[in-house]
């Protein structure tokens, strides 16, 4: 008798959970698992024309209809809950094998046993957690999916940054060694800033219009990588400003490297890396003169502009690395998720 397909539930229906639903959708039955259900505080009506109208990522391509509780899309039902608290849900009663928690809302241990204590098998998060102690563990996909051994119930994806930066940190520490980093993310603007001068957050700075200026926040970048990258734990700086666009983002990313080397050199271990190995289709690789609208939409986890490297010194590196911090990040949920659940069976 064959295995039931894997039954994932959607925990937050917002920029990043719309985006796995659509990439899901897009990816068809090569993702190996559908959502059966969604939980999000808004009527389904509204959640019906979000999924058919996207300002950023356009029209979704297919039928999409809600009838009896459920949004229609293509053949597939999804069940619509809307509960504020994750312990109001039977997520057992629902026979589900994930949950994708896409609301931002929870960063704890405690938050993810609330999941775990009503029902829920395992979780996946779509953010970093507070602490590593918070976590089983944190996957950036490409890099360390194959620690999971199956036992694990409480995951993070890591953050979109952290995604788009651990594999070309590792990559370069492997060939030419990384003595310091320093990155600044240049990333588009986000819900947490308002369209116009208003209060919308403790740091004063996002009080600010999202669209007048450009607007330094702060980032638990550093952080991030040294969970996945620990060898080069205490090395690392990072900054991030917000940029008033609506979509994509940027690493500027200062490297000390360990020895002598030229931008022709740093350009080869990393178009190599995109066209060779396990980062094929994570990584990406161009020196066309683009501008960050044309990475709209891309899967990659990050895609290094070639012609923007430099080198002076000869040790001190410069790259600039491009991300769709919504569909590369959404895409990357999805892989990871695909894994967590083919070893936890």
């Amino acid at each position: 008798m064959s295995k039931r397909p894997y039954r994932v539930a959607l925990n937050g229906y917002g920029r990043i959970g719309r985006c796995v639903f659509r990439a899901l959708h897009e990816r068809g039955a090569a993702a190996g698992f559908s959502i059966v259900a969604l939980n999000d505080l808004a009527d389904l009506p509204s959640l019906e024309y979000l999924t058919r109208f996207d300002s950023t990522h356009g029209r979704f391509p297919g039928e999409v209809r809600v009838a009896d509780g459920c949004l229609h899309v293509g053949g597939d039902c999804v069940k619509v809950l809307r509960q504020a608290e994750p312990e109001a849900i039977d997520w057992a009663a629902l026979d589900i094998d994930l949950v994708l928690e896409c609301s931002g809302v929870y960063n704890t241990r405690a938050d993810g046993e609330r999941f775990l204590a009503a029902g829920a098998p395992r979780v996946l998060f779509s953010q970093p957690m507070a602490s590593e102690t918070d976590i089983d563990a944190t996957v950036v996909f490409g890099i360390n999916q194959q620690q999971l051994s199956g036992a694990e119930k409480l995951v993070s994806n890591a953050s979109c940054t952290t995604n788009c930066s651990v594999p070309l940190l590792k990559l370069l520490n492997e060939a030419v060694g990384i003595e310091y980093v320093s990155i600044t993310t240049i990333h588009s603007a986000m819900n947490d800033q308002p369209v116009i001068d208003a209060y919308h957050h403790e740091d004063l700075r996002r009080t600010r219009s999202a669209f007048q200026s450009v607007i330094p926040v702060s980032t638990g970048l550093a952080r991030g990588i040294e969970r996945l990258l620990p060898e080069l734990a205490g090395r690392i700086q990072a900054k991030a400003v917000r940029v008033p666009t609506v979509n994509v983002s940027a690493l500027d990313i200062t490297l000390q490297v360990a020895r002598d080397t030229s931008a022709a050199e740093i350009n080869k271990v990393l178009r190599e890396a995109a066209n060779h190995g396990p980062l094929k289709g994570l990584l990406d690789y161009t020196e066309l003169p683009h501008a960050s609208c044309d990475f709209n939409h891309d899967p990659h986890s990050a895609i290094v502009d070639g012609s923007q490297t430099r080198v002076s010194g000869p040790r001190l590196v410069n790259l600039l690395a491009w991300f769709d911090n919504e569909w590369g990040f959404a895409n990357r949920m999805l892989d990871t998720a695909g894994h967590f659940l083919r070893v936890a069976q």
